[in-house]
């Protein structure tokens, strides 16, 4: 499936509405990013990892930004955050959130699983980083794209 498939099938104005919930609800900060290249043999987490640091993800005060990286030609997605909300959750919550967003994509329910991720990372967010009256926007909110 093309990136441009995988857009039109999504919702996008539903899936920014999840994010903006997630960040009302928390100081953290969630980007989705769809890529429409080809991984060619490169690893999904090292590049997720790579566009983090591209999209300034990793300069949050707190260091909580969570990103959800999918490249739909490739089927394939990761999910990772910044240092203090890995520390917080650890791996498995990493692997849960891509399970249950895995099965989703396989079933072709796109904005479903990306929203029901989003919101599974902002339940995480919230706990550990509750939003504060002082909490600024740090990043857009807009689906990244390359």
């Amino acid at each position: 499936m093309s990136s441009k498939e995988f857009i039109e099938l999504i919702d996008e104005a539903e899936v920014l509405r999840a994010v903006a919930a997630a960040e009302k609800r928390t100081s953290g900060e969630v980007r989705v990013f769809i890529s429409r290249r080809r991984l060619r043999g490169r690893d999904v987490s090292a590049c997720a990892s790579a566009e983090f640091h591209r999209l300034d993800m990793d300069t949050t005060d707190d260091r909580n930004a969570v990103l959800f990286y999918v490249v739909p030609r490739d089927h394939m997605f990761a999910v990772i955050g910044d240092d203090a909300v890995h520390a917080k959750c650890g791996q498995s919550f990493w692997d849960e959130t891509a399970k249950a967003l895995e099965k989703e994509f396989k079933d072709a329910r796109f904005t479903e699983g990306l929203v029901a991720a989003i919101e599974r990372a902002a339940d995480l967010l919230a706990t550990h980083f509750p939003r504060r009256p002082d909490d600024r926007n740090e990043l857009p909110d807009e689906i990244a794209r390359d």
